[in-house]
């Protein structure tokens, strides 16, 4: 009677354990949201919303752009109706001409967080496989997890992909238990939905045909069942992405260059896998990197040696494969990595019940066994946790960047011309803005011929030249000297310094000095 009692018990104290991750992943994913908006957003996040917001007041669904799919731009310009009706009503605005793009960034990163969110309890649904704890373990891990943390704060396709991912990984592993065709085309559509948010996740296509080949007896046969499966994947993709046939030569060329750009080398990098690697441990930290370690070798034991091989190894398998589909490209950024980071959680979760379990067998007191159990759960989770507490703390302060852009809101008249190094500020269509690398990169003379009539300096750029502690002046003569001509030629309005309270670049707002015309 002590054993019914408990399991009821310790189903009770999982569920609780959920809803405090769910919740935990939700304060982390929405703390400091509209962090850089409108002034200084994620580089890539305008290709999603800018489209998105011009769908909805065109009526034109065709997105003229393949770099990404179109699944995401869609539930982006659904979503940005919402926000205009909304503000509608509040009179914001009277009509679409009215509403600019930058005031539908908030509402579109509350999607991600909301879908960033969601995949912690898809995750959960995944790890029951292996139990309460290892499920609960994975979810706790996962929602502080610091690089998906960042990413769910952005309007970008990489939080949304990892979804779909895990959503086809759930659907799978259900169709794999009750072995009918119909649940292996739901699996299918979770891949082809995924594909459509960004084409990386149709590697996941290897998880539901992996476990069609090792579910016995599929009813009616197994070729009907992988045929759902690949009918799901090709019929999510289109519906949700039909432009790519119905503009097919603009798509097949625009993803033919993408393509390219993906296979040109850089050259003087690290190789793309070490790369990776290296972004990982930064991801997971050092102590949560063994725990992962741990888990895959674990995860190779129990694919070799059973029991219920086939969840062992899509744990293993989807990790490696699509490990070695990213690294065997050139462009190479730390958010491609999202789509490995719940199932490396779950397995780094299997090795650390794995180590709790094998204490049973020893000679511990009870005392050092729980000891020992708060250690490594504090080792799994507390870093990655400290680390995305600081992303948020950092984000919710006043930057440099948003001090620069108010100021010159205020001082630097409408209609200007300003040249910036990078995109960290995005000025509004009321200004002539124009982006450099580096103000260094064309003649100075030039600034004048262009009628610019504003500089900004972000020491992102010119640091490590002027940094005089570390040699940059000798190390870098000629780029020290390029930025000291622009220095010399120009009025130093204001400088924006970094602070504890004020993180961020040191910004130098410029204006160029013009000499009187010859009488």
């Amino acid at each position: 009677m002590q054993t019914d009692r408990r399991i009821p018990a310790d189903a009770n104290r999982a569920r609780l354990g959920l809803v405090l991750a769910l919740l935990a992943a939700g304060l982390l994913r929405f703390w400091a949201l509209p962090h850089g908006v409108p002034f200084s957003v994620q580089v890539d996040e305008p290709e999603v919303m800018v489209r998105a917001v011009r769908m909805m007041k065109s009526g034109d669904l065709n997105p003229h752009f393949y770099d990404y799919p179109t699944l995401y731009m869609y539930l982006q310009a659904l979503v940005a109706t919402g926000r205009f009706l909304f503000g509608a009503v509040r009179g914001e605005w009277a009509s679409l001409a009215q509403a600019p793009h930058e005031a539908f960034y908030v509402w579109g990163r509350a999607v991600t967080a909301v879908m960033g969110t969601a995949t912690v309890w898809v995750l959960y649904r995944v790890g029951m496989r292996w139990g309460r704890q290892t499920a609960l373990l994975a979810a706790v891990m996962f929602a502080v997890m610091p690089l998906h943390v960042r990413e769910s704060h952005f309007v970008l396709t990489d939080v949304p992909v990892t979804f779909f991912v895990m959503l086809a990984v759930l659907l799978s592993l259900r169709a794999h238990e009750n072995a009918t065709t119909g649940g292996f085309g739901l699996a299918g559509l979770a891949v082809g939905l995924a594909a459509a948010t960004k084409y990386n996740g149709a590697v996941a296509l290897v998880v539901p045909l992996l476990c069609v080949a090792m579910t016995p007896a599929v009813r009616p046969s197994r070729t009907a069942a992988v045929l759902a499966t690949m009918a799901g994947t090709l019929g999510g993709f289109l519906v949700a992405a039909p432009y790519t046939l119905l503009d097919l030569p603009v798509f097949l060329n625009q993803f033919a260059r993408l393509s390219a750009e993906y296979r040109t080398v850089t050259p003087g990098l690290d190789p793309v896998w070490l790369i990776y690697l290296k972004h990982l441990r930064i991801a997971l930290g050092w102590p949560g990197s063994a725990i992962v370690i741990a888990g895959l070798l674990f995860g190779v034991f129990r694919v070799a040696t059973g029991p219920s091989r086939l969840k062992w190894l899509v744990a293993v398998l989807f990790p490696v494969v699509y490990f070695r589909f990213i690294s065997s490209q050139n462009l190479v950024f730390g958010r491609y990595l999202l789509p490995l980071l719940p199932l490396l959680s779950l397995l780094g979760a299997t090795a650390v019940v794995a180590a709790v379990s094998s204490l049973r067998f020893t000679g511990l007191s009870r005392k050092g066994r729980n000891a020992v159990i708060i250690a490594l759960t504090v080792l799994a989770v507390g870093p990655p946790a400290y680390t995305s507490i600081a992303f948020d703390a950092d984000a919710a302060r006043v930057w440099t960047t948003e001090q620069a852009y108010l100021w010159m809101l205020a001082n630097v008249p409408k209609g200007s011309k300003v040249t910036m190094e990078s995109r960290q500020i995005l000025l509004p269509d009321t200004y002539r803005a124009t982006y450099l690398g580096q103000l260094r990169m064309q003649p100075f003379d030039r600034f004048i011929e262009q009628d610019v009539e504003y500089l900004v300096a972000s020491s992102q750029c010119y640091g490590p030249y002027l940094n005089v502690a570390a040699g940059g002046p000798q190390r870098h003569p000629e780029e020290y000297a390029d930025y000291m001509n622009i220095f010399s030629r120009t009025d130093e309005l204001v400088r924006f310094t970094p602070s504890s309270d004020h993180p961020g670049p040191e910004l130098r707002i410029l204006k160029i000095r013009r000499t009187a015309a010859p009488q």
